[in-house]
């Protein structure tokens, strides 16, 4: 079975998905995959250097620029996401093949339902967090100034949005052990309803 793991930024998807893959599944995550598409000699690199060349520095992509670009510019970010989307999908399913009979794999894809990912899989999770706790994850993390975090979080799908169309969520209001608990809870069902389709 193939799921959507998703959530806005700061909301600890990241966390979960380490989790599901402590619980056996394989994670592929989306981000890790976007980077290698993006790398020198990678296959979205060349198209983004034509497309934003003053974000090209000693040779490759400097991510922070581009982000910078995109997340102030609907109509860039729309096309970053048409020139690296196609790349990521296509790594993830080659990262598929490396799954085990019966493995569950969780694609880890912070625009789930924005890029229309959710199509390619079987069910879908949402990791909500509240926003004062996603902006202070993100601001120790990243070292971004409020600000900064908040037009991140607006450029993305609202969490309620995504609750709305997400088969599952997980409410990551508490600690480590409460994460834990409720990716359990969702594998444990998500890996019995696989054995009944079986």
């Amino acid at each position: 079975m193939r799921v959507g793991l998703t959530g806005g930024i700061g909301s600890g998807k990241s966390v979960a998905a380490e989790a599901f893959a402590r619980l056996g599944a394989l994670v592929i995550d989306t981000d890790v995959l976007a980077r290698e598409a993006v790398a020198p000699g990678g296959d979205a690199f060349m198209q983004i250097a034509r497309e934003w060349p003053a974000v090209v520095r000693s040779g490759a992509v400097d991510r922070a620029a581009l982000a910078r670009i995109v997340f102030e510019d609907p109509a860039a970010r729309t096309r970053l996401n048409e020139i690296v989307h196609p790349h990521v999908r296509r790594l993830a399913l080659e990262r598929e093949a490396g799954a085990a009979p019966g493995q569950l794999i969780v694609h880890v894809v912070p625009l789930l339902f924005e890029t229309g990912y959710a199509d390619l899989v079987d069910r879908s999770i949402v990791v909500i967090a509240p926003d004062s706790e996603r902006l202070a994850r993100v601001q120790a993390r990243d070292g971004v100034d409020e600000a900064s975090v908040r037009a991140r979080m607006a450029a993305q799908l609202l969490p309620e949005e995504a609750r709305r169309r997400a088969d599952y969520t997980i409410e990551n209001d508490g600690d480590l052990s409460h994460l834990r608990t409720a990716v359990r809870a969702v594998y444990e069902n998500l890996t019995s309803a696989r054995s009944q389709d079986v």
